[in-house]
């Protein structure tokens, strides 16, 4: 399976909803995840990284 941004689920640019499916988890966990990493990185690196990936991701065509 592809990672790739899906159009419904999103809260924002549908990064964490992508990731979710990809790995077989509830968005709402992928994003829990996402939030304590950038907190405890000070959120700068998290923030690139989420930035990244919403560019990098395609969306979904389905």
């Amino acid at each position: 399976m592809t990672l790739t941004r899906p159009r419904q689920g999103r809260l924002i640019a549908g990064v964490c909803a992508g990731l979710a499916r990809h790995l077989g988890w509830s968005a709402s966990r992928v994003r829990l995840v996402y939030i304590l990493c950038s907190i405890l990185s000070v959120a700068f690196p998290g923030i690139l990284v989420y930035l990244a990936l919403w560019f990098l991701m395609p969306n979904d065509d389905a």
